[in-house]
């Protein structure tokens, strides 16, 4: 008898589909918070799939198939969801061309209280692509909630801030909406927000000009957070300039996805 190929889990054996997720170490994907079967900035996502598709096997998924896997993993009866869609490579007899696998989890409700943030010294191995293999993002985010903060922000030695372990940062000063000049994965949200109707600007932002910032936030998926502190100092909260841009975000009308 052979045994090439089992897996087991907390005792239990996996079945073969479950076990080659276990080969996925190569690819990417994104994250999505679907709503009534809607996703804002479906097309972005798409886009998102294709570039680094193109980068790093010479092609995008095709959109059908991704759609597919979606519609899948929430089946006829999830409406809202977190889903994340991965392009990755297995090992299989099709190893040449990437699987598209879907996950879903239950859907993230956005905590709207002001965040505590961390700087923490790393630049990720292309920045621009949002890799399926996470470990070091995941271990300094995990990291920073051990140590009571609610996010991390990636900065170089001296203090230049690319982005957060899993979102974007940005700020507003005197009206304008400033963004990181540095190498960072441009997220969804940050993509829905640049088309926002205010001045904006990409510069180099140190976490020691946080504190001169009207107002500093993180985006992702789940949506515009408030910073309230960068290690332990207070940072200006302006409630406008937060109701402006979830405002504008909460706008955004949702792509179906049937």
């Amino acid at each position: 008898m052979t045994v090439d190929g089992r897996a087991a889990i907390d005792g239990r054996l996996m079945d073969a589909d479950a076990r080659l997720m276990l080969g996925a170490r190569y690819g990417h994907f994104t994250a999505m918070q679907v709503r009534d079967r809607r996703v804002r900035g479906l097309d972005l996502h798409f886009a998102r799939l294709e570039a680094a598709g193109r980068e790093l096997f010479g092609a995008g998924p095709d959109r059908a198939a991704v759609l597919g896997s979606i519609r899948a993993v929430l089946g006829d009866d999830v409406r809202d969801a977190s889903v994340r869609v991965y392009v990755v490579e297995l090992d299989r007899a099709d190893a040449d061309r990437p699987a598209v696998i879907a996950t879903a989890a239950p859907p993230h409700h956005l905590d709207t209280r002001p965040l505590r943030v961390t700087p923490v010294v790393y630049q990720r191995y292309l920045p621009h692509i949002k890799q399926a293999s996470g470990f070091q993002q995941a271990h300094i985010g995990r990291l920073a909630r051990r140590a009571g903060f609610d996010e991390a922000l990636l900065t170089t030695g001296d203090g230049l801030i690319s982005e957060g372990s899993i979102t974007n940062v940005g700020a507003f000063a005197g009206g304008r909406l400033v963004w990181p000049e540095a190498p960072m994965l441009h997220g969804i949200t940050m993509a829905l927000l640049e088309r926002l109707d205010v001045p904006q600007e990409r510069r180099p932002l140190r976490v020691a000009d946080l504190a001169g910032f009207d107002q500093v936030f993180l985006s992702n998926s789940w949506g515009v957070m408030a910073v309230g502190s960068v290690d332990g100092v207070p940072l200006r909260q302006d409630d406008k300039l937060m109701a402006l841009l979830r405002e504008h975000h909460d706008g955004v009308a949702g792509d179906p996805l049937d």
